[in-house]
């Protein structure tokens, strides 16, 4: 999982948003199996957004492979009184933005495009340096095999 320092990263990265664009009333990051990673999200229950949030790029992610649309990248649902933007953050993570109706959705867009890249950046560098430490620590060399003593070359006759 990624490192509760990294953890902070991400919410002050969902706090800037939020403060950058005031008509967001909600931010996560989860991870892409439905997992929060962080969220600034009054009102509202992060671990069912999550949730909810893998099901869709589920699906979404089968409609883009299906229409031969490329890699999964964002996903944006209008409701009657908001929409609820989700973005790509990296190899193993994605944003989800709730906001009000009356947003601009170009900034929307613009917004959670940057955030979503910044957030990828933090959690998959986050995880590399999880997984790079077990897998580079140096191992002690094998022992050498046992040699036969060194045998002397059979001697021509002269």
């Amino acid at each position: 999982m990624v490192p509760e320092a990294e953890v902070r990263d991400v919410l002050d990265e969902l706090q800037r948003l939020r403060a950058r664009v005031p008509l967001l009333s909600g931010a996560l990051a989860a991870s892409t199996d439905g997992l929060v990673l962080a969220h600034d999200t009054p009102g509202v229950e992060a671990e069912g957004v999550a949730a909810l949030t893998a099901a869709a790029l589920g699906v979404s992610i089968r409609m883009t492979d299906a229409t031969g649309r490329g890699g999964f990248r964002e996903l944006l649902v209008r409701g009657g009184s908001g929409y609820i933007a989700t973005y790509a953050a990296g190899s193993s993570a994605v944003l989800t933005l709730l906001a009000e109706d009356r947003i601009n959705v170009g900034r929307l867009h613009l917004e959670g495009r940057r955030a979503g890249a910044r957030i990828g950046e933090l959690v998959d560098t986050a995880l590399e340096r999880v997984e790079r430490p077990a897998a580079a620590t140096p191992r002690a060399a094998p022992p050498r095999p046992a040699t036969a003593p060194d045998r002397a070359l059979p001697q021509r006759p002269t």
